[in-house]
């Protein structure tokens, strides 16, 4: 999936995530976090926004987390919805999570 534009999703509130996505010149995938927990979680977030990123086909794009603790079913939905805002894209069929996660 082609990202197109700059889009966010989330918030900087307790137990969630701010994602922002944009356009990568340089074709590859670049993960920026800033995590209240990082020292504990920040490989499982970052592997969260990897495995999330290659199930919605996206090999280009500059990713920026903030987050304040989020679980991964958030990350990951924070991150589909940014993905669809940039990319232009009207729906994601969220019963699609069930077969991609089993």
């Amino acid at each position: 999936m082609e990202i197109k534009q700059v889009a966010a999703a989330g918030t900087v509130e307790s137990s969630d995530i701010l994602i922002t996505i944009e356009p990568n010149e340089k074709e590859t995938l670049s993960i920026s976090l800033d995590s209240s927990v990082e020292k504990q979680f920040g490989k499982q977030i970052r592997q969260v926004i990897t495995e999330t990123l290659t199930h919605l086909k996206v090999t280009s794009a500059k990713v920026t987390a903030i987050d304040k603790g989020a679980l991964d079913c958030t990350i990951i939905a924070r991150l589909i919805t940014a993905v669809y805002r940039a990319a232009e894209k009207d729906a994601y069929d969220w019963g699609e999570i069930d077969k991609w996660k089993n």
